[in-house]
């Protein structure tokens, strides 16, 4: 019996923990891949369905810490990365104006409306996203990566000798972005230093890494 109340607990628990887990993706992008950035959420987020305050809202969405409303929208549908404890949530971006930002807010049906921007800062292009995130905390691949994305490279080019793979890494430094691709240090399960080339991400915008968040 006891037994049997254990187990109770430990899927409550579980439940209860998946409920509010954060949103630190394992594939980005793969269906909606023409995405310039990723802009980070304010608290009150109010999409319009064109870039002018006269235009339709389509949506609107409060975040409070772990919490969403409506509590229909659900964190990993609308969030490329959300973790509350850091009070950081990222939207994919489509499209910007001067004034206004167009981001995704549904990543299964690819639904999308316009943010009146109110910060500069929150926009940020993926190559500035990796730079700042991947610089201080690595890279993880993602589930979605194929095996080639695993070759680490002498340059910039697919056909370049490959010097090494990544395995099993323990970390994956970020070194420097070059357009597609990306320098890295990896210490793999063998403790062997590789450096390299890797893709990060394919010609069509499909990521194969990103920065490892904590």
């Amino acid at each position: 019996m006891k037994k049997v109340l254990l187990t109770l607990i430990m899927l409550l628990f579980t439940t209860f923990s998946a409920a509010y887990a954060d949103v630190i993706p394992q594939n980005v992008s793969f269906k909606y891949t023409n995405t310039y950035g990723l802009y980070q959420a304010p608290d009150k987020i109010v999409l319009h369905k064109e870039p002018s305050d006269s235009s339709p809202i389509v949506n609107s969405i409060i975040i409070s810490g772990e919490k969403l409303f409506p509590e229909t929208v659900k964190p990993e549908e609308l969030f490329v990365l959300f973790i509350p404890s850091k009070n950081l949530g990222m939207l994919a971006v489509t499209d910007e104006t001067d004034d206004w930002i167009q981001i995704i807010y549904n990543n299964e049906t690819g639904a999308s409306g316009w943010i009146k921007k109110d910060d500069p800062y929150r926009f940020m292009t993926w190559i500035m996203f990796y730079n700042m995130y991947g610089r201080k905390y690595g890279l993880n691949l993602l589930k979605q990566a194929p095996d080639s994305a695993k070759d680490l490279h002498t340059s910039t080019d697919d056909k370049s000798q490959i010097v090494g793979t990544i395995n099993m890494p323990q970390k994956i430094n970020l070194n420097v972005i070059k357009g597609n691709w990306a320098l890295v240090s990896v210490y793999d399960i063998d403790r062997i230093p590789k450096t390299g080339y890797v893709r990060w991400r394919s010609n069509d915008g499909v990521k194969y890494y990103f920065p490892a968040i904590k």
